[in-house]
């Protein structure tokens, strides 16, 4: 039986987002076990040969999963670790490139040095996203979270520029020290002005769309946006994603609170969407490169990935360690500064090198023929060595990280210290509040009962003492809930009574749908505040 297009779609994303939702569950490997999926579909009979179209999948996948990425990350947090995170974006992906290429050079026989610098360039940038992940959920300490963001939102415009030299060079294009350089500087100067340029027009345009609907069909085309604007120019379309991004996060509190909290659903179920499919594309289409092999035995192939893999996680730990004390064996200012570096620090961001979709994207994107019409020299082999490359990164280094991070001798964060810095956060804040309060009741037009006035004060005054309830609140005897928890529990329980009386109300004819969505939707909001104040 053939499936139409529609059908194949639908199939992916469910299918996809079922395998991923089922890894969440059960806190397993996202990317791998997507891939492995991926592998048995293809398998399996009708299933479709998939093909990822480099045209549609760089400009598809990638600007949507980095402007959610730029704007889940911390402005500040990047700038105080500009230098790390430029070491490993930039100094380790054009490192990586260069080391990557000879080997492929000196191991595989007859590849042109431009194909294996080719490859050296697909495979430098590691996906950030499933170690980042894995370390928030091990509770890895804020400065190597910070460098790991920081390191995925611009490795991926350094090694697509890299890659585009090489391109060039090996296709007859030719190739020069300063045409590179130029090329590099156009890309990420033009990037980051492109970037700059839109950032504060499409901020405003942002601010001013009062309609939450619109505002989020508008989000969803600022990354497309910045993108094309970017490429236009030849740019680095990932950066200006970057640039954008960061700053639009960054004045997120300039939005209405409504828009925000539906753009972040919007685009937390869109990101989840994309990485799912995206994992899942590799392994479906890992037979197709299989059988475009000629002319390679299986035991060439597998010593060639295993020299290659050995390398690529080798390097990491070769960059690292320079990267994290040679700053300050170099600098007095850096030393006296940030002290030295815990060995805990290059250990976990060796092993958090995990490779991904962005390395298959670009690969596909390899041009089959080169100017002068010839075949490009052995891209179907380039082609396995990268999938085969990042699964093997997926699975030695995605499935061990957690593991390692658990037993390296690293003081987790401290709760009572996070509690502390929110309270305190939060106890100015409410003073601000009331003084606005003040101020407004001054003015006669301002004036209400005095009943409501309470009210305002009481709310302010449960934000501010909440955070202190959390630590030094006592603990029931039987259920070992905090006040503060039990407290969060009952208003639960009372919004869902709430619901539950509406909805009898308009099952009852007494109330119209359109009323009871209004009613409902500012219950939920209460409850979503319920649910960010816990977090």
């Amino acid at each position: 039986m053939s499936l139409s297009g529609s059908n194949v779609l639908f199939l992916l994303v469910a299918g996809s987002t079922t395998v991923a939702g089922a890894a969440r569950r059960y806190r397993l490997s996202a990317p791998l076990l997507l891939v492995v999926a991926g592998l048995l579909a293809s398998e399996l009979p009708g299933v479709p040969v998939f093909s990822l179209d480099p045209e549609i999948a760089l400009p598809l996948i990638l600007p949507p999963l980095l402007y959610t990425a730029a704007q889940d990350a911390s402005y500040t947090s990047l700038r105080a670790n500009l230098r790390a995170v430029a070491l490993y974006s930039v100094g380790y992906v054009l490192f990586c490139t260069l080391t990557m290429g000879l080997v492929a050079h000196a191991l595989v026989p007859g590849m042109p040095t431009a194909v294996a610098f080719v490859l050296g360039a697909v495979i430098a940038p590691p996906d950030a996203v499933a170690a980042t992940a894995i370390a928030r959920r091990v509770g890895l300490p804020t400065q190597l979270v910070s460098i790991l963001q920081g390191e995925s939102l611009v490795n991926d415009a350094t090694a697509i520029t890299a890659y585009r030299v090489a391109v060039a060079a090996a296709v007859g294009e030719g190739f020069s020290f300063g045409s590179a350089v130029g090329e590099f500087l156009l890309a990420a100067l033009g990037g980051t002005a492109v970037g700059l340029v839109l950032m504060w027009p499409l901020q405003q345009l942002r601010v001013r769309l009062g309609d939450p609907l619109l505002a989020n069909t508008f989000s969803l085309l600022v990354p497309f946006a910045a993108y094309a604007a970017a490429e236009a120019f030849h740019a680095s379309g990932v950066i200006a994603v970057v640039v954008v991004g960061l700053h639009l996060g960054h004045y997120a509190n300039c939005v209405d609170f409504a828009l925000r909290l539906q753009e972040e659903a919007v685009w937390r179920m869109a990101s989840f969407i994309l990485e799912s499919a995206a994992f899942a594309l590799i392994g479906l289409q890992l037979p197709v490169v299989v059988g475009k092999l000629h002319g390679y035995s299986t035991g060439q192939l597998a010593l060639w990935t295993t020299v290659l893999l050995t390398a690529l996680i080798g390097l990491r730990f070769v960059w690292a360690w320079p990267a994290a004390y040679l700053p300050g064996l170099l600098s007095r200012r850096v030393r006296e500064r940030e002290g030295r570096p815990a060995w805990t620090r290059p250990v976990v961001l060796s092993w958090a090198g995990m490779r991904g979709v962005v390395s298959l994207a670009v690969a596909f994107s390899i041009p089959e023929t080169t100017h002068d019409g010839s075949p490009f020299p052995q891209r179907d082999l380039v082609l396995f060595l990268v999938f085969a490359l990042v699964i093997g990164t997926l699975l030695i280094q995605g499935l061990t990280l957690p593991a390692l991070v658990r037993h390296l001798p690293m003081p987790p964060p401290d709760p009572a210290t996070e509690t502390l810095r929110e309270a305190q956060a939060q106890y100015e804040a409410s003073r601000a509040a009331e003084d606005r309060l003040d101020e407004l009741l001054r003015d006669p037009r301002n004036r209400v009962p005095e009943a409501m006035e309470t009210r305002l004060r009481r709310l302010m005054e449960r934000r501010r003492n909440g955070v202190w309830e959390r630590m030094g609140s006592p603990v029931h005897e039987e259920t070992g809930e905090s006040v503060d928890s039990a407290y969060r529990r009952l208003a639960r329980e009372t919004l869902d009574a709430e619901r539950v009386a509406l909805v009898a109300q308009r099952d009852a004819g007494r109330m119209d749908d359109e009323l009871l969505r209004r009613l409902v939707r500012r219950l939920d909001f209460e409850e979503a505040l319920l649910e960010h104040t816990e977090d």
